[in-house]
């Protein structure tokens, strides 16, 4: 089978296209001349840009926190802070400026912009803050504000362009907002739920993302940059890795705390992390050894059977659920999301999609981050303070080499002159 026919036959395999952010369709491209300041051009920039100061800073305090070096007074728990902020604060800023770049390719529309950007990026920010300084009441309303502003506007454009098949991510934008409504009532007493059960989903909904883009973007970028490789992507495995995940996330997230469920969602978890293994060797990893903007996305991507294998161990009761959380958390969400701000990043200001030293070890830091994280607590369960530690330096060592190499970018006009 050639390289060509081959992705081809991926393509058919996944509607959407296998770059996520593809060339718009002539008939809804409009020319913009660029204008205004580039910061607030395209989605990415402002997002990107908030999402690695807040992840500089967010781990750092939260280990001070826990160690008792930092006593802020917060508008809600500590625990609660630290989980909700890493998932509603710092992953969704890169899925907001993921999708706020990518609806403008896929749907040759413009996106938001200048001042209604800016608002947006604003608005986010505004929320960082107030956790930390304001009532929870207007922490909450700031909070609540954006996903549901964005879910909008991106439907809006989707549909002007017909462009249905994309219209789930504005749904599953829809669902994390509806995930952040439960956390902040069940918070405030309205709901009796524990207010972690919408964090672990609002955390399932995003390894799913993770596992229906990866696997459209992964074995394609690794063929277009593997001259003659040819990857055989066997439909039955991908549905069996993605229903097994579901279901076993569901459990998670859904069933009951009582043996005879403990045992079906242990066994769920385990065949989920069997049959992801087995579509990521289809991708053939190894192949990609030599290539850091590459091997980042496959080493991410392991993270995820890990981290169902360890959510299988906890439900069986052999170790707690942190274990699987952080592997899931740090070692995929992290490591997917330092692996795309870099290549979408160096896509969108014009810059080859090839990294250099610096970047190659701020995608080995967050690894680092990940095993330490995951690891160190289960060996000697007493290191837990030295764990944090130890990751929290890898964690913002990495960051803050995306800072350095990549903030003068996003703050200036397009290497080749063009708008975004």
């Amino acid at each position: 089978m050639s390289h060509r026919s081959s992705l081809k036959g991926l393509q058919r395999r996944n509607p959407m296209p296998a770059s996520p952010l593809p060339t718009p369709p002539p008939q809804h491209t409009s020319v913009a001349q660029p204008s205004g300041w580039p910061l607030l051009r395209l989605g990415f920039r402002p997002f990107y840009l908030g999402a690695a100061v807040f992840a500089l800073l967010a781990i750092p305090l939260w280990v001070a926190l826990f160690l008792g070096h930092w006593s802020p007074t917060l508008a809600l728990p500590s625990l609660l802070w630290h989980a909700h902020e890493m998932l509603f604060g710092f992953a969704m800023a890169v899925i907001l400026g993921f999708l706020l770049t990518a609806v403008k390719a896929w749907t040759g529309l413009a996106t938001p912009r200048s001042m209604f950007l800016g608002a947006l990026a604003l608005l986010w920010l505004a929320a960082r803050v107030t956790a930390v300084t304001g009532p929870y009441a207007l922490y909450a309303a700031l909070d609540l504000t954006l996903l549901p502003l964005v879910a909008a506007v991106l439907t809006r454009l989707l549909l002007r362009a017909r462009n249905r098949r994309n219209l789930p991510l504005a749904a599953m934008l829809g669902l994390l907002a509806l995930a952040n409504g439960v956390f902040h009532l069940a918070v405030m007493g309205v709901l009796d739920v524990s207010p972690l059960t919408p964090l672990y989903a609002a955390l399932a909904l995003i390894v799913m993302i993770e596992c229906v883009i990866g696997g459209r973007v992964i074995p394609a970028f690794t063929m277009s940059a593997t001259p003659g490789l040819a990857l055989k992507v066997r439909a039955p495995v991908e549905r069996a890795a993605m229903a097994l995940t579901a279901l076993a996330l569901l459990l998670w997230v859904f069933a009951p705390s009582a043996a005879l469920w403990n045992n079906v969602g242990g066994l769920a978890f385990a065949l989920a992390a069997l049959a992801q293994v087995a579509r990521l060797l289809q991708w053939r990893p190894a192949m990609t050894r030599h290539r850091p903007i590459l091997w980042i996305l496959h080493a991410s991507y392991a993270w995820i059977p890990l981290g169902l294998a360890l959510l299988g161990a906890a439900r069986f009761g052999w170790t707690g659920a942190s274990a699987g959380i952080h592997a899931l958390a740090i070692g995929a969400t992290s490591g997917l999301i330092i692996g795309m701000v870099t290549r979408t990043a160096r896509g969108h200001t014009g810059r080859a999609l090839q990294v250099a030293r610096p970047e190659t070890i701020a995608y080995a830091a967050v690894m680092l981050a990940a095993a330490v994280r995951v690891f160190l607590p289960l060996a000697v369960p007493t290191w837990l303070p030295l764990a944090l530690v130890v990751a929290a330096i890898a964690w913002s060592v990495a960051f803050a080499i995306y800072l350095f190499i990549y903030t003068p970018w996003l703050l200036t006009a397009r290497f080749d002159g063009k708008d975004g």
